[in-house]
């Protein structure tokens, strides 16, 4: 797992230049951003199971079927499933919110969940519904706490973009 500041010197590195004025302006914005981060992440932290269980409940109160016969969170273990990988995508999230980056989404999350989903007849649509309920969720905790929301978008759009992103 990296964080923006060595994922952007092993950039360079890889490439055999100096660090440009982007790249110093880049690592200026990461850490102008760290205490914002931060306290997104604590107040994740300090509030990741009351997150998840009102993103679930939101997310079936939007798609009621998935909690009926034959919906894929229906039963006790599948509904439980669900609210695990919420949990996941909130933990994870989390993480690429602190180092800055979404590597650690890739890596431990999102590197073949696509097909694993699709090899169970997980539905891809209401996974994306409620990584965007958490972020909602999450931006709203975080301004109550007095901390700028944006800087919980990142690692959560990522998820959704990579979720979302359909091979032609």
């Amino acid at each position: 797992m990296r964080d923006a500041v060595t994922t952007l010197i092993r950039t360079y590195d890889n490439t055999g230049r100096y660090l440009d004025q982007s790249a110093l302006d880049s690592i200026k914005s990461y850490f102008d951003s760290g205490v914002d981060r931060i306290k997104a992440a604590t107040v994740i932290s300090a509030n990741a199971s009351g997150i998840v269980k009102e993103a679930g409940s939101k997310l079936f109160e939007q798609v009621p079927e998935l909690i009926r016969p034959g919906g894929n969170a229906y039963t006790t273990r599948r509904y439980a499933a669900c609210l695990r990988d919420m949990d996941y995508y909130l933990r994870y999230s989390s993480y690429a919110l602190v180092a800055g980056n979404s590597d650690v989404l890739d890596e431990r999350v999102l590197t073949g969940l696509r097909e694993t989903y699709n090899s169970l007849g997980v539905p891809i649509a209401p996974t994306v519904a409620g990584v965007q309920i958490m972020k909602a969720i999450v931006k709203a905790k975080v301004q109550e706490a007095g901390t700028d929301p944006a800087v919980v978008d990142a690692p959560f759009d990522y998820i959704t973009r990579e979720l979302s992103e359909v091979s032609v």
